[in-house]
């Protein structure tokens, strides 16, 4: 995804293992390398890859051709044309307002990424989403009358997710191929890993 700072979405399940961002390419197909921002004294130097700097202005980068939704996960979207020559004087749309709304759509491909990372990961029970969906509410009407309540819950449910998932968890770091774990909770190799280790207790080294 490069390696200069830009915005980037996440979702609470997958977090870091599927990070989206709005990639840039130039006329040519290729990626551009982050641009380069001196602070005011000369001694930093930040390297931003956020697409709304590659507009070929002289304190820009080169001027992005297209658009397109990228992941940590390596899967990326299809490229959307830039057409900065658009004018207010058109369809009432200037090429910043349009660039937006390329990116925006961007973020919708992304989006529907996240949805099939979801639907290739291991399914759960309907009865288990439907108790959790059930929990989630319950916890959530008794927030409106009892925050202290609430917080209550949410600390039996931490603890009922520690002792319930730390055999389970020990069990795949032993038997299953991290490939295999990794897949089936929607997770890179690593991440999946590090949640292994978190529930099952152990070093993850």
């Amino acid at each position: 995804m490069g390696e200069g700072e830009r915005e980037t979405w996440t979702t609470e399940e997958f977090g870091p293992s599927h990070a989206g961002a709005v990639g840039v390419l130039l006329a040519d197909g290729t990626v551009p390398v982050p641009v380069l921002f001196l602070s005011s004294s000369g001694a930093e130097c930040r390297r931003v890859s956020q697409w709304s700097v590659y507009d070929g202005r002289s304190c820009g980068g080169p001027r992005a051709a297209a658009l397109r939704a990228v992941c940590s996960c390596g899967w990326t979207g299809t490229g959307r044309a830039l057409d900065w020559n658009q004018s207010s004087e058109g369809d009432g749309e200037d090429p910043g307002e349009a660039a937006e709304a390329v990116a925006d759509a961007c973020g919708r491909d992304w989006d529907a990424h996240t949805v099939e990372v979801a639907r290739s990961a291991l399914p759960l029970p309907q009865t288990v989403t439907a108790l959790l969906e059930q929990l989630e509410r319950e916890i959530e009407k008794l927030a409106q009358h009892s925050p202290l309540a609430a917080v209550r819950a949410a600390r039996h449910l931490e603890i009922l997710a520690a002792r319930s998932a730390y055999w389970p968890a020990r069990d795949i770091a032993r038997d299953t191929p991290p490939e295999e774990a990794a897949a089936a909770l929607g997770l890179n190799a690593h991440d999946a890993r590090v949640h292994l280790a978190r529930f099952g207790d152990f070093s993850r080294y």
